[in-house]
C-alpha cells in the first residue's frame, strides 16, 4: 500500500495512473468498499489539490466512489442516493456501513479544500470536486450555496450539469428544504442552458413524487436526441449508469437497464413491473465508478 501511495505522487502519468488503478482494485474487492478506504481519502484529496500531479481527477473520483453505496440503477428510488440505510458487510468481514460513513466524514473534514477546487482551471477537476462534495455528511447548506454560486458563472456544460446534480444529491441526503423548488423553476426556464435544464429536470424527479410531466420529458428527450457529441456522458452521475441516454431511459421513461443502450422510445413508456429490477449487474460491463 505504501508503495502505491508513493507511486501515485509520481510526476509520470503512466506510473501515477497505474498506481491509482491498483489502489482502486484494492479498495473495491468484489465491488465492495474495503475497510481501509477512509484512511486513504485525505491522501487522495490532497493529491487532487496538488496541480503538479498528473492524475488529479482520478484521485477525486476514487475518493467519491468509496463514499457511496446506493446509486445503483437510474430509477427515482435509486438515482442520486449517496448511501442506503441498513447494515452491510464487506468481503473482509468489516461493517461496510461504517466504512462508507467514515469515508464521508473524511471528505467532510476537507470541505474547504474541495470548495476551492470548484474554481480550479481544469473543468474535469471542477466536475469531480462537485461529485465528491455531494457526499458530505455535514455543512450541506454551505456546500449547496457554493455550488449554486459557481453555477452562476460556470461556462462548461458538463460542469454546470455536475453542479446541479450535486445540489440535488445533497438535498436528497439532507432533505434540503428549497432545492426541489429551485430545480422545479430551473428546468422549465428557456433562458437557462439546455444542459442545466436537463440536469435540473432529472434532479427534480428524484426530489418529488409527482408524475413525469410531458413538458419535462420533451425538454430532456430533445436534448438527448440532439446531443450527438454526448457532451454530458462523462458527468459522473451519468457515467455511473453508462451515459445520459441510459439514465434518461430508466429515470424518465421507466425502462429497464439495457446494454448496449437502445435509442429513446418514440412514445411514452410504461414503467417496468415489480417482478424484475430496473438494473442488474453484468460481469461484462465496466464498474460504475
Amino acid at each position: 500500500m505504501k508503495r502505491l501511495l508513493v507511486q501515485a505522487c509520481s510526476a509520470d502519468p503512466e506510473t501515477a495512473g497505474r498506481a491509482l488503478v491498483d489502489l482502486t482494485r484494492h479498495l473495491f474487492p468484489d465491488y465492495e468498499v474495503n475497510a481501509s478506504a477512509p484512511l486513504l481519502v485525505p491522501f487522495l484529496l490532497r493529491l487532487a489539490a496538488t496541480p503538479a500531479t498528473p492524475c488529479r481527477v482520478r484521485a477525486l473520483r476514487l475518493a467519491a466512489a468509496v463514499a457511496r453505496h446506493g446509486d445503483y440503477g437510474a430509477t427515482r428510488d435509486s438515482f442520486l442516493v449517496t448511501d442506503r440505510p441498513g447494515w452491510r458487510f464487506s468481503c473482509d468481514g468489516y461493517l461496510m456501513t461504517w466504512t462508507i460513513e467514515a469515508s464521508r466524514l473524511a471528505i467532510t473534514a476537507d470541505t474547504d479544500l474541495l470548495l476551492a477546487l470548484l474554481h480550479d482551471p481544469a473543468p474535469d477537476v471542477r466536475t469531480a470536486a462537485a461529485d465528491t462534495l455531494a457526499t458530505v455528511i455535514d455543512h450541506a447548506d454551505l456546500v449547496t450555496a457554493a455550488l449554486r454560486a459557481r453555477l452562476a458563472t460556470e461556462q462548461v456544460p458538463a460542469v454546470r450539469a455536475a453542479l446541479v446534480l450535486a445540489c440535488a444529491e445533497l438535498a436528497r441526503s439532507h432533505r434540503g428544504p428549497d432545492t426541489a423548488d429551485w430545480l422545479g423553476a430551473l428546468w422549465p426556464d428557456p433562458d437557462q442552458p439546455a444542459d442545466t435544464r436537463v440536469a435540473a429536470a432529472l434532479g427534480w424527479l428524484c426530489l418529488t413524487d409527482d408524475p413525469v410531466p410531458d413538458s419535462l420529458r420533451a425538454v430532456v428527450d430533445s436534448f438527448v436526441v440532439a446531443d450527438t457529441e454526448k457532451v454530458l456522458d462523462e458527468v459522473p452521475w451519468f457515467a455511473r449508469h453508462h451515459g445520459l441516454l441510459s439514465t434518461v431511459r430508466q429515470l424518465v421513461h421507466g425502462l429497464r437497464f439495457a446494454y448496449p443502450v437502445p435509442p429513446l422510445p418514440t412514445t411514452p413508456s410504461t414503467p417496468p413491473g415489480d417482478d424484475l429490477p430496473c438494473w442488474w449487474p453484468d460481469d461484462d460491463l465496466p464498474p460504475p465508478f
